[in-house]
């Protein structure tokens, strides 16, 4: 922790009791606590009220864009920049009332139908080692910047123009390659149907493996055909069977076909069709790459978008990001990005933690859920340190049997 505030909060803190404030905070942000807000943090933190919290978030002195490069660099330097996908993807809060900033009627995908609710897009920085929240981006729908009234009211900057989620995706993959140029880029369906987005990367030579709709058409010798149709022309032969990466239970195997779409001195556009091996379910995604690259990379590329849904999950169950009960445009960014910093700094010590004790027999990898716990554990058990340590290796056995169990129940399955 020591090195998270020296490095990505004190910098960007003007006063010592701000930076101490900040400190509780995150730390408080850990704790399993059953709401979070200023007031449940504050009191966890032994402060006599929610002042401090507030002050922290509202008016302090606090650099956030240098702040959210801070973390930036954290993360890439625990992650590190090899075989880097740049994920892309939106989660919507429910909220009540209209003065919430950004709130309106628009569609979440966590909620799976049109709610009244916040939408942000964000960017996940994932490698092989790890994935963590980078960037991120509130949503403001037209009947927001429409509106300088309601504007001025949420302390929207007077510069804050109308911008679509695939601009506000646009903008954080721009900065996100700074630190990471030869980074891949993966999306679902309304990131990987925008063309703008698409030929954004292209220009910059930036592969990309993005969700498309079944219904979308590719061009052939005898007219458009949509995806959907495709698939079902296709021999037997033009199917391979290739894992998307490990799961919980067992390598996440489905069958792939790759489609020639065209190639020239710009690059090289493929189509890859995934395949349920049970179920037949069929997705699409549209590809892209400045030289040609094997089917398996594409599919690595693929299998590497659930991570930020993993991200998502880990950000607001660990780490209270969804949990923010603030109305104005300061206070809900410098609480998200908070937040981050939370998660980031668990992300920090489970990939610092693989990389020191490798391949401990009998036991599964330190999950954050599990450091989480630990932490919260060892600074709160009045069981001792040794109590608290068995039962985490005795969770840690038995999920590794589970998992060997998955994997061998798989493998006879397979074979």
């Amino acid at each position: 922790m020591n090195e998270l505030t020296a490095s990505v909060i004190d910098p960007h803190l003007a006063r010592p009791e701000t930076r101490s404030t900040a400190h509780d905070l995150i730390a408080a942000l850990l704790t399993p606590l059953t709401r979070k807000n200023c007031w449940t943090l504050a009191e966890h933190a032994g402060h006599p009220a929610p002042h401090r919290m507030q002050h922290l978030l509202l008016r302090a002195r606090l650099d956030e864009r240098a702040l959210a490069t801070a973390l930036r660099s954290y993360i890439v330097r625990h992650l590190g920049t090899n075989d880097v996908v740049l994920v892309v993807d939106e989660t919507g809060d429910v909220k009540k009332g209209t003065s919430t900033v950004g709130v309106a009627r628009q569609y979440p995908g966590t909620a799976g139908r049109i709610e009244n609710c916040q939408v942000a897009v964000y960017l996940a920085y994932t490698t092989p080692t790890g994935h963590a929240l980078i960037d991120h981006r509130l949503y403001l729908a037209r009947a927001w910047t429409q509106d300088p009234a309601r504007l001025a009211a949420a302390g929207v900057p007077d510069q804050r123009k109308f911008a679509t989620k695939t601009e506000l995706a646009q903008q954080m993959i721009h900065t996100a390659l700074e630190h990471a140029r030869s980074a891949w880029v993966a999306g679902d369906e309304a990131y990987g149907r925008n063309p703008h987005l698409r030929a954004y990367l292209e220009e910059h030579r930036t592969g990309y493996v993005m969700a498309i709709a079944a219904t979308d058409r590719l061009p052939t010798p005898r007219g458009p055909v949509a995806m959907k149709e495709l698939a079902v022309l296709l021999p037997d032969e033009a199917w391979h069977k290739l894992s998307a990466g490990p799961g919980a239970k067992g390598e996440r195997y489905y069958d792939w076909a790759l489609i020639d779409d065209r190639a020239d001195e710009a690059g090289v556009w493929w189509v890859l069709m995934r395949c349920g091996r049970s179920t037949g379910e069929l997705a699409f995604y549209r590809c892209y790459a400045p030289a040609p690259v094997p089917l398996a990379r594409l599919v690595a590329v693929a299998g590497r978008r659930w991570r930020v849904e993993e991200s998502f999950a880990q950000g607001k169950g660990l780490a209270g990001l969804d949990e923010h009960q603030v109305r104005t445009w300061t206070s809900w960014h410098r609480w998200s990005l908070l937040a981050m910093v939370a998660y980031a700094f668990l992300v920090a010590v489970r990939v610092r933690e693989a990389r020191h004790h490798r391949g401990r027999d009998g036991l599964v990898a330190l999950a954050c859920n599990e450091i989480a716990r630990l932490l919260n554990a060892l600074l709160a058990s009045g069981s001792g340190s040794e109590h608290v340590l068995a039962w985490s290796v005795f969770r840690r056995a038995h999920q590794e049997q589970a998992r060997m169990c998955h994997y061998r129940r798989q493998a006879a399955q397979e074979s």
